[in-house]
């Protein structure tokens, strides 16, 4: 991904609402394949890492990111955004810049 597409992304992402949050727990089982099916769907997703997790978030992002095979834009304090194109085009709701 170029610099140009990421600082696209993370425009798009300025504006967009976290969709999931992660606790104490982790990165579970089921929250990965919760953020891989909105992947899926959304292309782009945002991440709140909440205060009583201990994880620490760029490690976290990356194996996320990992699993989902997907594409950390940012990690921002707490918050985590990923990116991951849809396979079909039919189905792909952001464009990149080229």
């Amino acid at each position: 991904m170029t610099s140009k597409q990421r600082s696209y992304l993370k425009g798009i992402a300025m504006t967009t609402e976290p969709i999931f949050q992660i606790g104490k727990a982790g990165l579970t089982p089921e929250v990965t394949s919760a953020v891989s099916e909105a992947l899926e769907a959304r292309e782009l997703v945002k991440i709140t890492i909440l205060k009583n997790c201990l994880e620490d978030g760029r490690a976290m992002a990356q194996t996320l990111a990992e699993r989902t095979h997907a594409e950390v834009v940012q990690v921002i304090g707490r918050k985590i955004v990923l990116y991951k194109q849809a396979k079909e085009e039919k189905k792909r709701k952001i464009q990149l810049p080229s």
